[in-house]
Order: C-alpha cells, then sequence, then structure tokens
C-alpha cells in the first residue's frame, strides 16, 4: 500500500482497498459542519476534477446517505459498531433530531468505526477539528476507541491568531485535534523525533539560563546539559504554528483549509 493516492470518498476507499490492521497512523482533517463554502482553486485535469473544484460546501442536511447510515449504525454493522457507539448513536438521535449536525455526526461516525478497524494493533489516530463539534466528536470517538480497548491520550489545542469579526463574543482563534490510540500500553509513539528546544533567557547576570515549562522553575544551563540539549516533549498547546493564513506562498496551493507543514 507503499506510495498510492486515492481520489474519491474515503469510505468507500476505507472499506474496498483498505485491509484491516493495515495502518500505523491515521490523520484526518474532515469538514468542521461549519456551515460554510470554501472555493477550491488548483490545475484541473478533467471535467469531473472542473466541477469538484468549484466549491466544497461544509454544509449539512438530513437525506437519504444520512437515513442509511444511521440505521447502519443502530443495526451495529456485523460487530463494527460497539454497543456503546449504538446507544450514544441512539441518544444523539433522540436528542438533536434528524438535522444538520447528527447527519454531520452519523457521517462522522461510520467512517471512524472503519478508520479504527484499519488501525494495527499499535496504530495511532488523530482527529483535527474545531469547537463546532468537536464535543460530539470526542464521545463518538470514547464510544469505539475505549470500548475496544484503546485509549484517550491527547486533546491538543493549536492556537493562533488574526482579525476577527467577533463583537458579541471572543473570537474563536483555535482548532483541536484528538489523540487516540487502539490499544491503551501496546502503542506506537516517537518521542525524540517530535522534541523542541527549551526556551532561552538572560538573567540580570547575563548568564543564560533554560526555561522548564514541565517543572515551573529555572534551572543553572550546565546542570544536566545533555538532557537540555535533547529538548522537551512539546506540551498539549500548540502556539508557535502558523494559522492556514499563513502558509508560506511555496506551500500554498490555493485550499481553503490546507494547513502548513
Amino acid at each position: 500500500m507503499n506510495n498510492q493516492l486515492f481520489y474519491g470518498d474515503n469510505l468507500e476507499v476505507l472499506r474496498n482497498h483498505i485491509p484491516a490492521e493495515s495502518v500505523d497512523l491515521c490523520y484526518i482533517d474532515p469538514p468542521f459542519n461549519s456551515k460554510r463554502t470554501y472555493n477550491q482553486i488548483y490545475n484541473n485535469i478533467g471535467a469531473e476534477d472542473h466541477a469538484q473544484a468549484q466549491a466544497f460546501t461544509d454544509t449539512w442536511e438530513w437525506d437519504k446517505a444520512a437515513d442509511t447510515a444511521l440505521q447502519e449504525l443502530l443495526g451495529g454493522g456485523n460487530g463494527l459498531y460497539p454497543h456503546q457507539m449504538v446507544r450514544l448513536v441512539n441518544g444523539l438521535h433522540q436528542v438533536l433530531g434528524k438535522g444538520s449536525m447528527l447527519a454531520y455526526l452519523v457521517h462522522m461516525a461510520v467512517r471512524i468505526a472503519d478508520i479504527w478497524r484499519t488501525l494495527k494493533p499499535a496504530g495511532s489516530f488523530y482527529l483535527h477539528c474545531d469547537t463546532t463539534a468537536s464535543h460530539y466528536l470526542k464521545l463518538l470517538l470514547d464510544s469505539i476507541f475505549c470500548a475496544k480497548g484503546g485509549e484517550f491520550q491527547n486533546e491538543i489545542v493549536w492556537c493562533y491568531t488574526g482579525p476577527s469579526g467577533a463583537r458579541r463574543r471572543f473570537p474563536r482563534k483555535h482548532d483541536v485535534v484528538l489523540f487516540y490510540t487502539k490499544d491503551h500500553i501496546k502503542y506506537t509513539f516517537n518521542t525524540d523525533a517530535i522534541r523542541i528546544p527549551y526556551k532561552e533567557l538572560h538573567t540580570d547576570k547575563g548568564t543564560k539560563a533554560k526555561i522548564w515549562k514541565n517543572e515551573g522553575r529555572l534551572q543553572d544551563a550546565d546542570i544536566r546539559q545533555q538532557y537540555v540539549e535533547k529538548g522537551k516533549i512539546p506540551e498539549d498547546f500548540w502556539i508557535d504554528i502558523p494559522s492556514g493564513g499563513h502558509i508560506s506562498p511555496k506551500e500554498r496551493l490555493g485550499y481553503a483549509t490546507q494547513k502548513p507543514e
């Protein structure tokens, strides 16, 4: 499966092309149910691409596809959907009714379940979302990953700044990345690969000191120097990564929800 790119509905790809327990890590940046329309700009290859490139509409309505997904979820999917997930979806149906949010959630639920199926026992899953539906999505993830022996590991908050038209609430300036593992103990986390340098400051005497954020105090730069040079594991809030609006021109492809490398 190396070096392959699939173009189409990810549910169809998952079910027909991705074997069970074959994926080490999955990251998705799905629609957020933001009720916005995003224009896409890229080099079209043919008429089909051109038609799909006009707009991505992140608005959901209850339709036949949503009803089919709901009935599939409530039926258990031949064991794919654990009873915790079935009961959750049934409860959401009763609370939310057949509207936009439930249509979005059943769309996500069937895909999340198939992603769980494709992950290796030591696999990891990252779901990128925002505050629109992150609280519901975490419940869905709990109902399959935790119900089947996995574990919630982190809610990563990606903070950024920029203009805002908000006048009667605080500006919404963060995204959420939910990190789950298929097993609660035996999973891969490449600690050394993600380390970042400790920040430095200059004391009144002009000597350098390191900020040990994890311990909340300063320590002399000569103390445990090897450990300091190795760097630290980043916290679960990210403030040094620019938002999509600040992607460098070399990276920018013209897609409205593109994320920086």
